[in-house]
Order: C-alpha cells, then structure tokens, then sequence
C-alpha cells in the first residue's frame, strides 16, 4: 500500500471553489462537513451552474435536444453527442439533484420512445448501457424500472459480465457494459430491497484486476489508466474503483488498480484530466485534457481515502 492520499488545505481550498454539483461532494466525503452544511449545498444544485444550466435546456415534452439517446439533429456519421435525455438524466442524477426539481419529466417521458425500434423510453432497449441508465434515471425519478432487472439476469453471459454487442452475436463481456450493469444492479438493490446478481459482474472485473486481460495478464488497453470526468460509457480504474467504493465492496485483487490512480497524482497534489470523449455537450463542466481536474481530483482523493483507510 502506499502513503495515505492527503488532502492540504489549499487543495481543499480549490476543489470546495467549484460548482455546486461537486462542492457539495467535497464538503460530504473530503471536507467531512456536518449534513446541514452539504445538504444545503446541495439543495442548490437545480438552482444555480450547472443543474440549472442543463433543466433550462429541457424541451416542452420533457426531453433534451429532442431525443432519448441522440440528439433530434445529430450527425450518424459523427461521434456520440451528449446532449439528449439520457445523458442530461445521468447528470443530474449523478450530480445529486432532488428527483422533485423534475417535476413531471417522468410522466412526460413515459411518451417518448428510443431511436432504436421506436421502442418506450421507460422499457429499455437493446443496449446494456443504455438499459443500465434507464435503470438508474428510473430508479431516481420514481418510475417502476423492475422490469430491466430482470433484463440483465436473462442477458448475462456465460461468463458473468454484460456486453452491449450481444445483439451483433458477441458471447464475451465488455468491460465497458459491465460495469454500467453492476451499477444499475447495485443501485436497484438499495432502491428496492430486491436482490439482483451484481457479483458475478463484480467478480468478472475483479478477476480481470480491473485492468487486465483474463487470457493473457496483459493491461486490456491505454483506455483503462485514463481518467476523466464525466465518465460517459467508458470503463477506466478510477470509475471501477468508485463503483466498488460506492457499494462497500473491498477485495486485494483491486490493489494495482488502486496503486496506478496513485501514481498518476502530479506533485501538486492534483490529478489531469486525460481527455474527453468527442462529441457534443450542452457545456463543458471540467477543465481541459491534459490540465488539473477538479472532478478527477476529488474522484481520486475519495477512492484513496476509502481505500487506505
């Protein structure tokens, strides 16, 4: 194990100078501040930066940018944009935004259908990811999502995970996928009391060291040491490491993972940002690539905190 991850006032100092959607973060799991001090901060995040930024974009039938998961105008031949409902709904969620400053967008969601098939918004599709999001933004906003728990158990594959490419015949899981159902999982046990196999998904990464290849050991690819924030659908280290930390979940074989969002603190206490993924966002919300993040920052600090302790 290495040396305790510290926090020095003046880096405290700088992440407590944020938004509110992290401030109240930092004062909860950094700052130790009591409840009344981060509930309040919180209380403000539909009213001012970024919440509010991104619940002013809503269109009147409840959606953003006029789509579930793509925008009304998006390019096919272009990368993912981020700025339909899904993606705003992730935001928001994550960002600890009272289900009630919504309103009735669940109700007027129950009306909007996917690209693919022109399926229900609130039933799902095809996608694990997205069947993931619809779970958790279900969940959060109070609309009976049960349904998509029983998805992931009749579509796991043989070897415990998930993979979004089922559809084109895969039989192997992704990283990527899941981890986005291990965390719908999780949530929708805590949620409802129900208990849905996330440990099988678990045990997947965790045999793989959330890093490497199960054939061969060697590191899954570039992708998986990089950190950035949002974290959108890509795996890294750091967001598997606070999936486990979320759900209490501690285990040695996560001890390299752990030692390589270490090694990537700079000597100033603070971590980059690595990249961004291309395509549209409604704002930016994080400093640029290759610049000290805020939101890797505090990610990172809490992962080391929870973990060295």
């Amino acid at each position: 194990m290495g040396a305790p991850a510290q926090v020095l006032d003046w880096l405290l100092d700088w992440l407590l100078d944020s938004d509110p959607a992290l401030r109240w973060q930092v004062e909860r799991d950094l700052a130790e501040a009591p409840p009344a001090v981060w509930e309040a901060t919180r209380a403000r995040v539909p009213h001012e930066g970024f919440g509010a930024r991104l619940l002013a974009l809503q269109d009147p039938d409840g959606r953003w940018a006029g789509g579930a998961f793509f925008p009304a105008d998006a390019d096919p031949s272009g990368p993912q944009p981020f700025t339909a409902t899904t993606w705003v709904l992730n935001s928001l969620r994550e960002w600890g935004v009272d289900p009630g400053a919504l309103g009735d967008t669940a109700d007027r969601l129950a009306h909007a259908r996917w690209e693919y098939d022109d399926l229900p918004y609130w039933g799902g599709e095809v996608d694990c990811c997205i069947n993931a999001w619809t779970l958790l933004n279900g969940g959060w906003l109070g609309v009976d999502v049960n349904g998509l728990v029983r998805w992931f158990e009749e579509h796991r594959m043989a070897d415990g995970g998930w993979n979004c490419a089922w559809v084109e015949g895969s039989t192997r899981s992704s990283f990527h996928s899941t981890l986005a159902a291990v965390r719908a999982l999780r949530d929708a046990q805590r949620r409802t009391g129900a208990t849905p196999s996330a440990a099988a998904g678990e045990e997947y990464l965790l045999e793989r060291r959330l890093l490497r290849r199960a054939s061969t050991g060697e590191l899954l690819a570039p992708w998986v040491t990089d950190h950035t924030y949002p974290f959108r659908w890509g795996y890294s280290a750091l967001n598997a490491l606070d999936h486990f930390r979320d759900v209490g979940v501690r285990d040695d074989r996560m001890a390299e993972a752990v030692e390589v969002v270490r090694s990537q603190r700079r000597t100033d206490g603070r971590w980059t940002r690595s990249g961004r993924f291309p395509g549209a966002v409604p704002f930016e919300v994080d400093a640029p690539a290759g610049e000290p993040s805020r939101w890797v920052t505090f990610l990172a600090l809490r992962v080391l905190r929870w973990w060295d302790a």
